[in-house]
């Protein structure tokens, strides 16, 4: 509540009323997972005289009552003139609100691979997330590009992937980003791309006796082997790649909270990397398994299904949710014969009838679809910008297991982004998609303009750099400035 303080600045003014604030929660737990309730009830009522104002915040757990909380901030705003009287915080007198979340999973990736972002930036992220009622950080931490995670059971990953001894998050600031995200009611889900999406941090392995662990890692030209510059992609078939996995699962298992999920990437595997990687043809001719691109999505699969095994063997249990991008592999027609719904949750980006069908499958889904939800595009060719209008728009989609759509998120790959502009980027955007998830309203963004403007200006004030919606003169005459919709 201290951050109250901040939206009355320069001048706050003192009145004569008072506010109380009491919390009761019924379990004292901290952890938060997928399945925590986050529901809570507000009641604001006054004594007769107007002289005191008292708020109860009743919840399961204490992150329903931090829901609660920022209710209660937002049900605070401010009167008067800063430039010449100065301004005083006021309330609504009488309260009642019964409330929970749509959607359990409400999420905001952020890619620390293609770019470097201080634990500062990753901190002022998560802050703004917890204000907004965003709950978990998707850290897409390696990718092709570098490996930034400075590892105590393989710190040759960083050593041979980071940027610079400067741009590496180590263990300790590892676990300090996990303590920080948990009380902003924010879980943190590590991702480590795989097996496609993997080059720098992989390439010492020949060097020290284990072979080649990545392939086509920096081929030119790239667009013979991959999607995108740098090309690289783990190697399948040598026993030490499952090894190292198994080091650095091993190192993030440790300090992340028992039973949490883990991303293992998985999307825009390139066939026609491993098919023209001679070892890897070899062994496939060998063991008499063809080079057909059938053969090469069940080699694909069998890495990913050795892959859990390791991580099952490092965590001591088969019992961990495992997120994957949608991709190839997850194509509705065929993901049965390679993914096990029971172990395997689908992220989809490439459009919401793949996350229809996968959810009637019976796979637990989250939502990410590029042409709604990636504030990277209308950057480059032939993407498109999608405004925050936009995003609020999109409805999730409808399907027979509605329980097996877990969310959504909006993801930043970080192509274009950096500290500087990563503010400006994501908020207020992100923000749209925290009502959608929260409340999934049936109005669209005309009515969500004006709370959402207020929310911006709240984010301002906690030391955000949201980018601008609206002149200040639209701040406080709401219905007015409608442009177009």
């Amino acid at each position: 509540m201290s951050s109250l303080r901040k939206i009355c600045k320069p001048r706050c003014i003192p009145n004569d009323n008072k506010l109380t604030v009491f919390i009761t929660t019924a379990t004292p737990f901290t952890n938060i997972k997928l399945s925590t309730n986050e529901s809570y009830e507000l009641n604001i009522f006054t004594n007769n005289n107007l002289t005191q104002i008292t708020a109860n915040i009743t919840a399961r757990t204490v992150y329903g009552a931090r829901n609660g909380l920022e209710t209660l901030r937002q049900l605070i705003t401010t009167y008067g003139r800063p430039k010449f009287d100065g301004k005083t915080l006021v309330i609504a007198g009488e309260v009642q609100i019964v409330d929970e979340p749509a959607y359990a999973y409400r999420g905001f990736m952020l890619d620390t691979s293609r770019n470097y972002f201080p634990l500062s930036a990753i901190k002022r992220t998560i802050d703004a997330m917890g204000h907004s009622k965003l709950n978990v950080f998707h850290w897409h931490a390696t990718d092709s590009h570098s490996f930034p995670l400075d590892l105590p059971s393989a710190p040759q990953m960083a050593r041979y992937g980071a940027y610079s001894p400067e741009k590496i998050y180590s263990y300790a600031e590892i676990k300090d980003l996990l303590r920080y995200a948990l009380i902003r009611g924010v879980r943190i889900i590590m991702e480590i791309d795989s097996p496609a999406h993997a080059g720098y941090g992989w390439q010492w392995g020949k060097d020290s006796g284990y072979g080649d662990m990545v392939t086509c890692l920096g081929n030119h030209p790239w667009q013979d082997y991959c999607v995108q510059p740098p090309c690289g992609q783990l190697n399948p078939i040598n026993n030490h790649t499952y090894t190292w996995l198994g080091k650095i699962y091993k190192d993030l298992i440790n300090v992340f909270p028992e039973g949490e999920a883990f991303h293992m990437g998985g999307d825009e595997v390139a066939v026609r990397c491993w098919n023209t990687t001679a070892e890897i043809v070899d062994w496939m001719q060998f063991n008499k398994r063809g080079l057909t691109e059938s053969a090469y999505l069940d080699l694909w699969s069998e890495f990913h299904n050795r892959a859990l095994t390791v991580y099952d063997h490092e965590v001591g249990n088969s019992n961990s949710d495992i997120i994957v991008w949608s991709s190839g592999l997850t194509d509705p027609n065929i993901i049965e014969k390679h993914l096990d719904k029971k172990r395997y949750t689908i992220e989809v980006w490439e459009g919401n009838t793949d996350a229809v069908n996968l959810a009637n499958l019976g796979y637990r889904v989250i939502v990410a679809v590029e042409d709604v939800y990636y504030l990277d595009h209308g950057l480059r060719p032939p993407t498109t910008y999608h405004s925050w209008k936009v995003i609020y728009n999109n409805k999730m989609p409808m399907t027979n297991n509605p329980d097996l759509i877990l969310g959504a998120e909006t993801s930043m790959f970080s192509e274009f982004a950096d500290d500087f502009n990563l503010d400006i980027k994501v908020w207020p955007r992100a923000a749209a998609l925290a009502e959608r998830l929260w409340a999934d309203p049936s109005t669209n963004a005309l009515e969500a303009e004006y709370r959402l403007l207020q929310h911006r200006e709240r984010l301002v004030s906690l030391g955000i750099s949201p980018d601008r919606m609206t002149p200040e003169w639209c701040n406080d005459r709401e219905g007015e400035c409608i442009i177009s919709y």
